[in-house]
């Protein structure tokens, strides 16, 4: 089902005491009745705007009905992974649970390149050269482990069998591409950490789905922030006594913290909103996304900074080959081509040679949109292969380098620099949480130690006052002797009577 805001969004139930004669409004792709035509049309505005995201795939910024389609396309492609493959695969989701979605992935991915499994095709060494087989049986561990192995002949039927090491096995290409993974462990687990592997799948394969108990005492899991520490609240108001005091600045720190210098203009209204754009006001959004993600990201596309005005002088000009839009579409279709996804399997089916140059972009493009297949770029395609791309719309260019831009969201390099960013921005909050701690402490200590000492010393000189000099006795007067005392130039010291 649909996500929005990353979570699950229930379905009206039909209206209780409904007539089968009463005339009642139905959303066609939901099933949902409504009495009332305001809600409606509530409903419907709200499934037609694109803050939808597919619940397996993991891919935002749909319409109700077009993440439907994908989910349905997503599971379609989850049952391509080898049969072989998906108890092995099972059993490392349960074994790896606590890990982050990515970690998981390459977890998966690099274990199905290097491990044996039995039910496995691939190539052996027999007798010289290279043969096809089946592996029957995985024996021993480590560097001792070895494979029974069954050799295929042409119509894939076992000939016989031998023992074979597995230094000797042979893989000419990867048992599945890290989307079919991507998919396949959405689609069969939980969907969220940890992950669990769904009970029907762990009752068919025999997979035991019971957490552990460090999980169950929420130590392996990670710990969010938490507001509330031994019931007090983390972040107390100052008492009206007390004075703020300004803490030394640490860098790195965030942006919001940084101080303006008194040189700095002052910001008292916030500034107009600019409408002096080129492009469709409608299309504005989708070129300030475009622009921030090469931004974000422009070490990653190995593309040089550039302005949001050069973007958009070069979306609307009606040359077809601006250097600046072909080193955008190069940079993306290189990133898709390197994650080995959905479009590295398109071209591969489709027998291209995989290298993006100023004369092969508008081939690469016309086979995304080939891809992807949306009615509104269809009808494009011939154009764009004539070398016409100029031509097209202003709008038009944008939405297609908002559709490569969100499939390369979906990237593996992409979703690693994200979550690293995520961890630095996570180690930079505890560091912050850490210092404000140490620094309550020591106010803490400051507050219970200088005002007793002080409090003290003005008791005694007041007590002093009050006692008249004749009836000190004993260790009050030893004592005020003692702070009468002077001493002489030879270092002796006389007490004043």
């Amino acid at each position: 089902m649909p996500l929005l805001k990353r979570t699950t969004f229930p379905l009206l139930e039909t209206p209780e005491n409904l007539d089968p004669n009463e005339k009642v409004f139905q959303i066609r792709f939901t099933k949902e009745i409504f009495r009332d035509y305001q809600e409606y049309l509530n409903r419907l505005n709200l499934y037609r705007q694109k803050v939808w995201t597919c619940e397996v795939s993991g891919k935002s910024n749909l319409t109700y009905e077009e993440a439907l389609v994908c989910e349905k396309q997503a599971a379609v492609k989850a049952q391509q992974l080898p049969k072989e493959l998906i108890a092995p695969v099972l059993r490392m989701i349960q074994q790896y649970r606590t890990l982050s979605f990515t970690d998981l992935l390459e977890k998966v991915y690099s274990s199905l390149q290097l491990d044996p499994f039995e039910g496995l095709e691939l190539h052996a060494k027999k007798d010289g050269s290279e043969a096809a087989c089946k592996i029957l049986k995985v024996i021993g561990s480590g560097s001792t482990k070895s494979c029974e192995v069954g050799w295929l002949d042409q119509d894939n039927a076992v000939v016989n069998t031998s023992l074979v090491k597995a230094d000797d096995l042979i893989r000419k290409k990867a048992p599945a591409s890290r989307n079919t993974l991507k998919i396949f462990i959405r689609d069969s687990t939980s969907k969220r950490y940890p992950w669990i592997v769904n009970a029907d799948l762990a009752k068919k394969y025999g997979i035991e789905i019971e957490p552990p108990e460090d999980i169950m005492n929420g130590e392996g899991l990670y710990q969010g922030m938490k507001r509330f520490a031994n019931g007090e609240v983390a972040s107390k108001k100052l008492k009206k006594d007390e004075k703020l005091v300004e803490l030394p600045v640490k860098y790195p720190i965030d942006d919001l913290l940084v101080k303006p210098a008194t040189d700095d203009p002052v910001l008292s209204k916030r500034p107009p909103l600019s409408r002096d754009f080129r492009v469709p006001i409608d299309s504005v959004g989708d070129l300030l996304m475009v622009w921030d993600f090469c931004l974000s990201f422009g070490r990653l596309l190995c593309l040089s900074p550039f302005s949001l005005s050069d973007l958009e002088n070069a979306i609307c000009n009606k040359e077809s080959n601006l250097i600046l839009v072909v080193e955008i579409h190069a940079a993306l279709f290189h990133l898709l081509i390197k994650d080995e996804g959905e479009y590295f399997t398109f071209l591969l089916n489709k027998k291209k040679i995989l290298k993006v140059t100023l004369v092969t972009w508008a081939e690469y493009l016309c086979n995304f949109l080939e891809m992807i297949r949306k009615e509104e770029f269809s009808s494009k395609v011939s154009t764009i292969r004539r070398g016409h791309y100029g031509l097209l719309d202003t709008g038009l260019k944008l939405k297609v380098l908002r559709e490569l831009v969100e499939e390369a969201i979906t990237t593996s390099a992409v979703r690693e620099k994200l979550n690293e960013w995520i961890d630095q921005q996570q180690a930079l909050a505890a560091a912050k949480r850490e210092d404000a701690r140490k620094n309550r402490e020591e106010q803490k200590l400051n507050m219970e130690g200088v005002p007793e000492n002080g409090r003290n010393y003005t008791d005694t000189m007041q007590n002093d006052k009050e006692c008249p000099r004749n009836q000190r006795g004993g260790k009050e007067e030893k004592d005020l002797n003692i702070l009468l005392s002077s001493k002489t130039g030879d270092g002796k010291t006389f007490l004043t009577p």
